[in-house]
């Protein structure tokens, strides 16, 4: 059996992940064990964890591959710093430091975790997100699209793939890149990069695209489908303290402070910035479907979590199916590097439709019950069938019931492990939720989880969703019955719940479903704002005594508040 340890890390969202005969068995980000939101650092505790979880000694791994190519990032930022002189010096000492101190390092820090050097190898940033994607579809031949911020060099790539094979048709280089200009729009619009582009597509279905004449100024799209970044707007490029320039200023109005309210402006903004972004990513998505003439598509990059384009590159790039791996930022370059590395000693392929994100850490009803003593929980264990028909009770009742089971999932999105459930026939519960629990802006929608076998009488989504990667229309004779989970722009960030993928999960919402008539529940993550999505017991635990969620099933118990 050959086993292959993908890593990333040393920029955001570090992680692990194990590939055996070419199957991801396990993978985790750092960040659900330090509990540091997007933990950058060497991920030695989701290694750890990869190898123990599979019983592997580090003399049983066959070899070790890094996401990207540090040398040739540090060669981008010194040829930019160059090309922008004193103005970026601070940025290029960054990039040194962070070679210097971290990326150099990587062959000790492996060491000191495995307590051996097996040969590392390094794959480039975007060749590892097509073959996050590509390996893990169920195509035998696929174009590959991939979009992000910026990896060594490029910012966008164009794959096909076939077989085992991946090669690369085209690629667009830095300074050009989609990401950096959603990213400098977040910073612009008062919000977190890498963290906040979310909050700005939720954001942008409150607004009218009226600055569109002016947003239009920043991205020059071209018919072959490349795009231009007006670098005369942005100052990523130079300035490691702000993303955008004077000019952006001067053309929109002043930044939004993070601490100021959101107003009718900065929803025009997102508006509008979010429609050119789409568009940019329709053309190009359309352009490889000319260039290669494939019906498939996969897509990966953290661009790729834009569920709004997303669900326009389905209906309208003329590819008949679109698979979009869903951990398609930096972590998931754990997987497609790992995947690569195993494909490239020339083993065949086999395209499996049953690719599953839930590849971290579970906990045994033992392990459960030992922390429930310790923190002294009132709980009560039970039976599958009436832990399943207890939670739909509570559901039923507006109340909101943590979800922990089985494996943690891999990737930004909880779907179906760890999860906080509720009510979506409620209208109130989305304010509820957003108020009480998750303690987050009241513009951001929450997600529907809704059985696979009812989804399409409820969402203009065609065929499964399982990695909330696409945002339907909710049918209009529906947005009434489930108006928590209905945006303000009639869409919903579906997920579709099988039951052989989530045996128990799919019975909670078909209890739910006996009660109140209606296949769907919110299913929104296990944490609050700031803080990872909760990886153990004592995690859960935390979360739940610390926020308003009324009951909590973990394993096979229901723990209460005691009033």
């Amino acid at each position: 059996m050959t086993k292959i340890l993908g890593v990333s890390c040393y920029y955001h969202d570090a992680a692990a992940a194990l590939v055996e005969d070419g199957r991801v068995v396990v993978a985790a980000e750092e960040e659900r064990f330090t509990r540091r939101k997007h933990d950058s650092g060497f991920p030695r505790n989701a290694i750890r964890f990869c190898l123990d979880y599979t019983r592997t000694s580090a003399r049983e791994v066959d070899g070790v591959i890094f996401y990207d190519k540090p040398l040739k990032k540090l060669e981008r930022a010194l040829v930019i710093a160059k090309e922008y002189g004193s103005v970026a010096v601070e940025g290029a000492d960054w990039h040194l430091r962070n070679y210097v101190h971290r990326e150099s390092r990587l062959t000790e820090d492996l060491h000191e975790v495995l307590g051996a050097a097996p040969p590392v190898r390094f794959c480039e940033h975007h060749l590892s997100h097509a073959a996050s994607a590509f390996y893990a579809s169920p195509f035998e031949t696929a174009a590959i699209l991939t979009v992000d911020g910026v990896g060594e060099w490029a910012t966008t790539g164009v794959y096909v793939g076939e077989g085992a094979a991946i090669r690369q048709l085209k690629e667009i280089r830095y300074p050009n890149s989609l990401g950096l200009y959603y990213a400098a729009m977040t910073a612009y619009l008062g919000f977190e990069v890498n963290e906040g582009e979310y909050k700005v597509m939720g954001l942008a279905s409150y607004g009218e695209p009226t600055f569109d004449d002016e947003v239009r100024r920043l991205l020059h799209l071209h018919e072959d489908g490349s795009f231009e970044n007006n670098l005369e707007y942005f100052s990523y490029a130079y300035d490691e303290k702000r993303m955008y320039a004077q000019p952006l200023i001067d053309l929109l109005g002043p930044p939004r402070d993070p601490t100021e309210p959101v107003t009718e402006r900065h929803r025009n903004i997102a508006a509008s910035m979010q429609k050119l972004c789409e568009e940019a990513l329709i053309n190009l998505a359309r352009s490889v479907r000319d260039e290669t003439g494939l019906a498939n598509l996969c897509m990966a990059g953290g661009v790729a979590h834009n569920v709004v384009a997303n669900s326009r590159i389905l209906e309208e790039s003329g590819f008949a199916d679109l698979w979009i791996q869903p951990a398609s930022g930096d972590s998931g370059g754990a997987v497609g590097s790992a995947l690569y590395a195993y494909h490239a000693t020339g083993a065949p392929r086999r395209p499996a439709a049953d690719y599953d994100t839930c590849l971290g850490p579970s906990f045994s009803n033992e392990i459960i019950e030992e922390v429930l003593r310790d923190f002294g929980a009132d709980y009560e264990r039970l039976e599958e069938a009436e832990l399943v028909a207890r939670t739909a009770d509570l559901i039923s009742q507006n109340l909101v019931v943590g979800w922990f089971q089985g494996r943690m999932e891999f990737g930004p999105r909880a779907l179906g492990c760890r999860s906080i459930l509720a009510n979506p026939c409620e209208a109130s519960m989305k304010e509820t939720l957003n108020a009480r629990i998750k303690f987050r802006e009241q513009f951001r929608p929450f997600a529907p989880a809704a059985l696979e076998e009812f989804a399409g009488e409820y969402f203009e989504h065609q065929g499964a969703s399982p990695f909330m990667l696409y945002c339907p229309r909710v049918r209009p004779d529906k947005t009434s019955v489930i108006p928590a989970v209905t945006h303000v722009d009639g869409t919903a960030r579906v997920q579709t719940v099988s039951r052989t993928m989530n045996p128990r999960f799919h019975a909670l919402i078909e209890a739910f479903r006996q009660r109140s008539g209606v296949p769907v529940v919110i299913n929104t993550s296990f944490n609050v704002k700031g803080e990872p999505i909760v990886c153990t017991p004592s995690d859960a635990l935390k979360c739940f005594y610390g926020t308003d969620i009324d009951a909590l099933a973990i394993g096979d118990f229901i723990v209460w508040k005691s009033f």
